[in-house]
């Protein structure tokens, strides 16, 4: 007879264990939630930051420059330290039928084990989109990665990828690629971007382009890859004239263009943002679902790991509430994306949530624009506007001060955020 499946309950069940999830449940310890269970499918947990061997992790919640491994290492440290029980090489694989909060399937090498939480906090993250996503034609050879897999092959498992690589993409995200790229003993020959221009805003990156003389093609794209067993060239094709030029290589690195980790919040029927098919919520970080709560870059894809941690310190508060009082949220009104940006987060205004983390409303441009000015719009009319002194540029998150949304209403229409040259 086939073996019954075991049962447990728990106050708090974590899904993820990268920098949001970890937070979260250290957060909750402190607060003393006692039963906090913490499910995480690597085989360890700390999240990207494990292969991220670069410095500059932690700035904004540890106010260190640490490597991605150290600040991992930290994370789980304190976790383990409060008494979280962390299950790594475990997986949510479905969410068991009935009324309330869900229990959760999850399965691992011990076997499958339903959990019963009082409440849930999804913190899966976000992944880059490999190539069959991004529909690039062409044979079907070794070496093309996306950064998470190249770090990796590098920095967990001593691999070694080529001698000459394209890096696509011009993020940070694509520096940090090319640093990677080079601790292998790879040469990037080049980077190629659909940008206009190249925006740096890191140090760690500017450093990346100053130092290791990286040649960029902008306004580019990489129309075909070629080679039989090993990659043996990419074909470009430049935007403003229509030429193709082949570019030898034996290694493609695929970088940003970012999708939530959102199987799991789309099997719950979660309601899902606008611009990406992660959950919408509110400022403090509930869904649509009563005791569900989201956290990190589930959310905004890709924010910083630093940020993500401080989503999942900052959704404990209303997790604990919900344990004391279990208040189910009222419907609020949707805050949508408008000119120029892709999504924005949280995408949900709602009474009594209070100001979102950090007092930030995020979004994601579209287009580099040097001295941006917000619209806040509802119902046709103008709310607020202001003009910031940063620039917006494709590939990392524009912050925005959450005062600007205090002013509508409500009970009114969409909330409509959008963004011009000043």
């Amino acid at each position: 007879m086939p073996e019954t499946p075991r049962s447990e309950a728990c106050d708090v069940l974590v899904v993820g264990g990268g920098p949001a999830g970890l937070a979260a449940a250290t957060t909750l310890r402190a607060r003393g939630v006692e039963r906090v269970v913490v499910v995480e499918r690597e085989v360890v947990a700390g999240g990207v930051p494990r292969h991220c061997a670069h410095p500059g992790f932690g700035l904004r919640d540890r106010h260190r420059a640490w490597s991605g491994p150290t600040y991992a290492r930290h994370l789980v440290e304190e976790a383990l330290s409060a008494g979280i029980d962390l299950r790594t090489s475990t997986m949510v694989t479905d969410w068991a039928d009935g009324t309330g909060v869900p229990a959760a399937w999850t399965t691992s090498p011990i076997g499958r084990v339903r959990i019963d939480p009082l409440a849930v906090v999804l913190a899966t993250g976000a992944r880059e989109r490999p190539r069959t996503a991004r529909m690039i034609p062409g044979d079907r050879p070794d070496g093309v990665y996306t950064t998470g897999q190249l770090q990796n092959l590098v920095h967990l498992h001593g691999r070694s990828v080529g001698s000459r690589a394209v890096v696509v993409g011009s993020a940070p995200v694509a520096w940090s690629a090319v640093l990677t790229l080079r601790e292998a003993g790879c040469r990037t020959v080049l980077m190629v971007t659909d940008a206009d221009r190249v925006d740096v805003p890191s140090v760690a990156a500017a450093a990346a382009q100053v130092l290791l003389r990286v040649p960029v093609a902008r306004s580019a794209e990489v129309v075909r890859i070629d080679g039989r067993d090993r990659v043996q060239s990419v074909r470009l094709r430049h935007r403003a004239t229509g030429r193709v030029a082949s570019v030898p290589c034996d290694t493609v690195v695929l970088t940003g263009d970012w999708t939530p980790e959102s199987e799991l919040a789309r099997r719950l029927g979660l309601d899902l943002a606008d611009g990406t098919p992660g959950p919408v919520v509110d400022a403090a970080l509930r869904t649509s679902h009563a005791g569900v709560f989201a956290a990190g870059n589930l959310l905004h894809p890709v924010d910083t790991a630093d940020v993500a941690a401080l989503d999942g310190a900052h959704v404990a508060s209303a997790v604990a509430g919900w344990l004391a009082r279990e208040e189910v949220a009222s419907p609020g009104v949707r805050v949508r994306p408008g000119r120029a940006f892709a999504w924005v987060a949280p995408g949900l205004l709602r009474p009594g949530a209070g100001p979102a983390a950090r007092g930030r409303l995020l979004a994601w441009p579209t287009q580099y624009v040097r001295s941006p000015h917000v619209r806040i719009e509802q119902d046709g009319r103008l709310v607020a506007e202001r003009a910031l002194p940063w620039p917006a540029a494709p590939g990392r998150v524009f912050r925005l001060p959450w005062s600007m949304v205090e002013a509508c209403d409500l009970a009114g229409g969409d909330i409509v955020v959008g963004l011009r040259e000043a």
